[in-house]
């Protein structure tokens, strides 16, 4: 700066000084006007780009955004992209942040809900098999995609919107430039080379992870896992599996066939997702170290792995031979990253080109919606002349704490699922957690704000991923001494349990952010009296066993633990006062002999009075010997 200018700028007064500020930041690395310049530049336009460009532009409709896309549009419909269940994050950014609602309800499906069958015996009747679902439909409306379909409309969306969208062109380079000058990428598609210039760049490349691998920043993390998957142009519905009118008596409304249908065994999983277009999603995961993925990762191998595991998905299948439309393999797909978002070089990752973790639970369109949420915060401000370095290491640091909190869930976990008198509970567990927690902070506009309140922020950091990892290693510990089966019987995870109500219907609730900070410390607190409720049940039932030193050895273990002394302590001092439902825990051994005809069997928890005060005061302190 010159003389003359430092001399002008010092007659300026405080408040010209600061506009001055705020004109100069907004011009750093705005390109100028004209083609080919852009505020934000997406690499990628599958749905995590695509919704990105969407909310930005409905955030701040001047924004000028570009979305580079390999793919020409339109996409194929039902066999495009793995993804098609939804759980409420991502319904609740599709259908009312981005606006979608009528695509959802008249071009896809509304999902009956997520549904587990345990294997049993040889599992060539559903019937005799442990379901876990829900018996109606919850009232926060959740969704299967066609993701051809849905990334279509998104399409026509963008360029409805004004927005550059760009698919058939293939990225050549990106020059990320020094603060102050705006970015460069190179790319080419059927008019030959152009050159777009950006303030931000997006990586949305999903598993190409453009940036991420140009950047070093990517991160192994400890799940190895491997999934294949075809889509079958027929419906394959697990209702028609069995006659038994007892089975299909316990659903109230709805249609199994409408539900995300897990078929689990030990190790692995089988997904079943009806499509819209009439088609079939089915997919199989499987832990590496129980399921080498040689096994099924042809199309024929795969169609003998599920005749060993899963006779009665392998035969559905096999009426429908000819009508296979696609069959596609992913090998150890669960991945991290050592940052996603940089607020001084100007460049973020979304999607799969950031972050996945696993297919179980759905959890990859929450965290489009959730990273998208906080890219959205961090561009639009930088581009309204905030400086956003400060904010974008908070966001960054956040998001990756999500993540490392939901991989805990799966990493380590898979064993569990040969194990459905453990895994019923892990999952009204896990669901319970995600509702009053990460789905009560996007509904609520949370995670954006989470900045402005030190209470939840803190209750998330600490206490809260505490009690999530310690559980999450509670079920392994209980599965070492789950020795014994579970008899057939419907699991209900929502409308019996008065806790599961309390906190899917919350999320939604029109919360000033007084009520949202009070609201998410009842849910800390509930979630601390559910984990103690837990570890009483299971403490209670292997007090019971005489003789058997590895079950004493683990209560002794348990009982030492100070976060579960905690967790007990809470449960004791609340479980009159505000007792939470016990229909998700199964722990008492199994009946001997064949059960009798009728209808399902009671839950195992259920006890007569005398039997439960034996059993808490057995959990407060248990004498063994």
């Amino acid at each position: 700066m010159t003389s003359e200018a430092q001399s002008r700028v010092g007659d300026l007064s405080p408040e010209q000084r600061a506009m001055l500020v705020k004109s100069l930041r907004r011009r750093i690395g705005r390109p100028a006007d004209g083609p080919g310049h852009y505020d934000v530049v997406i690499l990628g336009g599958g749905a995590a780009g695509l919704t990105l460009a969407l909310q930005l532009h409905r955030t701040r409709p001047g924004t000028r955004i570009a979305v580079a896309e390999r793919q020409r549009h339109p996409v194929p419909e039902t066999a495009h992209k793995v993804g098609e269940s939804t759980v409420e994050v991502a319904a609740h950014y599709l259908r009312d942040v981005l606006g979608l609602h009528d695509h959802l309800q008249e071009q896809q499906i509304r999902k009956f809900g997520l549904r587990m069958f345990f294997s049993s015996g040889d599992n060539t009747d559903i019937a005799r098999r442990v379901e876990l679902g829900s018996s109606a439909f919850p009232p926060l409306s959740t969704y299967q995609l066609d993701r051809g379909r849905l990334e279509n409309e998104l399409g026509r969306r963008c360029r409805a919107a004004g927005i550059d969208f760009l698919p058939g062109g293939r990225v050549l380079r990106v020059d990320l430039a020094e603060e102050g000058e705006a970015h460069h990428v190179r790319l080419r598609d059927d008019q030959g080379e152009r050159s777009l210039h950006a303030a931000w760049v997006v990586d949305a490349t999903g598993r190409n992870r453009l940036l991420q691998r140009r950047l070093g920043l990517g991160k192994d993390v400890g799940h190895t896992a491997n999934a294949a998957w075809l889509r079958v142009g027929a419906a394959i519905d697990v209702g028609t599996w069995t006659s038994d009118p007892v089975w299909h008596a316990r659903i109230a409304e709805g249609d199994r066939a409408l539900s995300t249908n897990h078929l689990m065994g030990p190790g692995y999983w089988v997904w079943l997702i009806a499509l819209s277009s009439g088609a079939t999603s089915v997919g199989i995961v499987a832990d590496a170290r129980t399921h080498p993925f040689e096994e099924f990762n042809t199309l024929d191998g795969a169609r003998a792995w599920l005749r060993r595991h899963e006779p009665q998905c392998a035969a559905a299948l096999e009426e429908h031979r000819d009508e296979i439309r696609d069959f596609r393999v992913m090998r150890d797909y669960s991945y991290s990253a050592e940052q996603v978002f940089d607020g001084q070089a100007r460049w973020c990752l979304t999607g799969e080109a950031g972050i996945f973790l696993d297919p179980l639970y759905s959890p990859g369109l929450d965290l489009i919606a959730i990273g998208n949420g906080l890219i959205t915060d961090l561009v639009t401000r930088a581009l309204d002349g905030e400086d956003v370095r400060a904010a974008a290491a908070v966001h960054d640091s956040l998001f990756r704490r999500i993540a490392e909190i939901w991989l805990a869930l799966y990493e380590d976990q898979y064993t569990l699922m040969g194990h459905p008198r453990v895994m019923a509970s892990k999952v009204i567990w896990d669901t319970a957690f995600y509702w009053a927690v990460f789905g009560l902070l996007f509904f609520q506009d949370g995670f954006r704000r989470l900045t402005d309140s030190r209470v939840v922020a803190e209750t998330l950091s600490g206490r809260l991923t505490g009690i999530s990892n310690r559980v999450q290693a509670f079920f392994r510990e209980w599965a070492s001494l789950d020795d014994a089966g579970l008899e057939p019987r419907f699991v209900d995870l929502y409308s019996p349990l008065n806790f599961m109500v309390e906190l899917h219907s919350g999320m939604a609730d029109t919360l000033t952010p007084e009520r949202f900070e009070e609201r998410f410390e009842a849910n800390a607190h509930r979630l601390a009296q559910l984990a103690g409720q837990l570890v009483s049940a299971v403490i209670d039932a292997y007090a019971a066993r005489p003789g058997d030193d590895r079950a004493v050895a683990m209560i002794q273990r348990w009982q030492q633990d100070p976060l579960i002394a905690d967790l007990l302590a809470v449960y004791r001092r609340e479980r009159h006062r505000d007792p939470t439902g016990d229909g998700w825990i199964t722990v008492r051994p199994p009946r001997t002999g064949p059960p009798a005809a009728g209808p399902d069997p009671a839950p195992d928890h259920h006890r007569d009075d005398d039997e439960r005060h034996h059993g808490e005061r057995n959990t407060d302190e248990v004498t063994l010997t």
